[in-house]
Order: structure tokens, then C-alpha cells, then sequence
């Protein structure tokens, strides 16, 4: 019984581990712990889902345990964990790299849990050389291919308003060719076991030292534009400037919608992103906000507004709020804590 407890531990202690430590080194604290406890669990089901594509395509090709987990394996198991990735980019999910590295990392770490903990179901007599080899290395190879596939995504995304193939097909390429490079030469183990140990998380944490340093850069930048043109709403110099003027073109155009709405609107919009931005500087200081139920009635306002406006007339005017990614998953972050407020 020690001896199994011994295995559980090493299989699956050093990619959890490191998984904490990504996350406490997260001075923004945009990924909550429920977050990264959903994307275990997700990848953890996509290893259910792997296991079962795996058997089916080795059984229909006849393909050998060994040329598949060389050759085939990588491709499947990458696509798999990538697959969450995307849906969440499609949808805004993923603000800055470092959540990216975060959400990634911990989709490879529930993968591999599920994986390890199977593998140590199934083969009750290996020895402890082989779980140190399937933790340290195969669990944390699963972790960093996938975080690497993530930072690389979210790079790309960051310069262009819509997710396209060219955003993610480069990421996922690398992720598989370095998930080959660990399968292909297993007499090699404990050179990839070192790999994945030691050079994926110093790369890892290089990208994560950098990427705070580019955010605050940003959020400190963004914050003063955005201050900028609240004064200048406020003043109602903004009515009489090119975005105001079109705004006021755009209603004469929409019967029923009032200037004053999307006035109103952009206004509403720029306070809500502000309060976001200054609520990301408090947490990199290490305070904290607690946000009220006035945080909730302000986003159900811009709902309420939306919905006069409509949707047509609003499709119009979104584009030339010039509000990028980053500002929208800001806000749908602040309106998700604001909705879990008690009142």
C-alpha cells in the first residue's frame, strides 16, 4: 500500500505542483481557482476522449504500439487538448499569455493526471523508476506542449480582431513536433525526462516574466487612454469630435435609436473597462477590490441600453469603439465577479 501511495505522489505530484506555482506567480490573478479546476477537469475528460480515438484509429489501421506513439499519438493527443484552447479563444476567455499559459498548462496537467493515474491502474508492478520518468516527464510534456500551443495562439490573436487558422496552426505545429521529439526515442528517457523537467518550465517562466512585464506596460497605458476619453465625454468635447460625429450619423440612420443611447452607451462602456484596468493595477500591487451590487446594476444598465439600441445598430457602432480583446475579456471577467456579488 506505501509503495502504491509512493507512485500516486511522483506520477502526479511534480505537474500540480508546478501548476500552483504558475498560478501564485500570477500577479494579476486573472484565472480564479475555480477556473483552473474546470480546465483540470476538462483535461482530464479529453484524455477519456483520447484514450478511446487512440484505440479506435490503432485497432482500424493496425497500426504497433510503438510507431503510434511516435508518429500518431502527438498529432491526436495535441489536437485534443488544443481543441478546448480554441473554443475559449473563440469566445473571449483567454485575456493576456499569462492566463493563456495558466488555462493551457493546467488542461496538459489534468490530461496527464487522468493518463498516469490509468497507466497506474493498469500496470500495478512497475517500479517507482517509472513513475518518476511518467511525473517529471511524459505529465510535465503534457503540460508545456499545451501552454506552449496557448502563449503562441494568444500571441497571434492579440494582433488581429478575429480568430483565424493562422493563429493557432503554428502553436499546435510546435506542440506536436516537441510531443514527437519525447516519444520518438524512448531509449532516451531520461535525456526527455530532463527536457520536460527542466528547460520547458525555465521557458515557460521566461515567457511568464515577460508577459507580466508587457501587461502592465499595457494596462497602465490603456488605463490613461481610457481616463482620457471619459474626461472628454464628460466635457462633451467628445460629441463634436470624429467618433461623435459618427455616432450621431449612425442613429439618423437606425429609426428609433436615440444619439443620446449610444452616447450614453459608449460612456457606460469606457467606465466599466476603467474600473476593470483599475481593479488588475490593484491586484499586481497585491490589494484587493471587493466589488458591490453597484458594479452588477452597471453592466445591467449597458444591457438595457443595448437593448434599445439593438442589435443591428450596435453591430454598426462596436467596431469604432476601437475596445480590443483584452478591454472585452476584462469586462466579461468583471461582470462575471460582479454577478457572483451577494447583495
Amino acid at each position: 500500500m506505501t509503495s502504491v501511495l509512493i507512485n500516486l505522489v511522483v506520477a502526479l505530484s511534480p505537474v500540480i505542483i508546478f501548476l500552483y506555482v504558475l498560478v501564485h506567480l500570477d500577479s494579476f490573478k486573472l484565472v480564479r481557482f475555480p477556473t483552473v479546476l474546470q480546465m483540470l477537469a476538462i483535461g482530464v475528460l479529453l484524455a477519456g476522449v483520447g484514450y478511446l480515438v487512440n484505440g479506435a484509429i490503432s485497432r482500424a489501421f493496425g497500426i504497433g504500439m510503438e510507431s503510434y506513439s511516435r508518429f500518431v499519438a502527438p498529432p491526436v493527443e495535441e489536437v485534443l487538448k488544443a481543441s478546448a484552447l480554441m473554443v475559449l479563444f473563440a469566445l473571449n476567455r483567454i485575456g493576456f499569455r499569462v492566463d493563456a499559459a495558466i488555462i493551457g498548462f493546467a488542461i496538459g496537467t489534468g490530461f496527464s493526471m487522468a493518463e498516469n493515474a490509468y497507466l497506474l491502474h493498469v500496470f500495478t508492478q512497475a517500479n517507482i523508476m517509472v513513475w518518476i520518468f511518467r511525473g517529471f516527464g511524459t505529465a510535465m510534456m503534457h503540460g508545456g506542449t499545451t501552454a506552449i500551443f496557448a502563449v503562441m495562439a494568444q500571441t497571434l490573436i492579440e494582433k488581429r480582431p478575429q480568430l483565424g487558422p493562422l493563429d493557432v496552426l503554428p502553436g499546435l505545429a510546435l506542440a506536436i513536433v516537441l510531443h514527437a521529439a519525447f516519444n520518438i526515442y524512448p531509449h532516451q528517457i531520461v535525456l526527455s525526462t530532463a527536457v520536460s523537467f527542466v528547460v520547458l518550465p525555465m521557458i515557460l517562466l521566461l515567457i511568464f516574466a515577460k508577459s507580466e512585464e508587457q501587461i502592465h506596460t499595457w494596462l497602465l497605458t490603456d488605463y490613461e487612454t481610457h481616463q482620457h476619453l471619459l474626461t472628454e465625454i464628460e466635457s462633451g468635447e467628445f460629441v463634436n469630435d470624429e467618433a461623435g460625429r459618427f455616432i450621431t450619423k449612425l442613429a439618423n440612420l437606425f429609426s428609433g435609436t436615440a444619439a443620446q443611447d449610444m452616447f450614453d452607451y459608449v460612456k457606460l462602456h469606457t467606465e466599466l473597462v476603467l474600473r476593470a484596468e483599475s481593479i488588475d493595477l490593484t491586484e499586481e500591487r497585491g490589494g484587493h477590490v471587493v466589488l458591490t451590487r453597484a458594479d452588477d446594476s452597471k453592466f445591467r444598465q449597458l444591457h438595457a441600453l443595448e437593448q434599445k439600441i439593438g442589435p443591428t445598430a450596435l453591430a454598426a457602432l462596436r467596431p469604432h469603439l476601437k475596445f480590443s480583446r483584452k478591454e472585452l475579456f476584462e469586462l466579461h471577467e468583471l461582470e462575471r465577479v460582479a454577478r457572483a456579488t451577494p447583495g
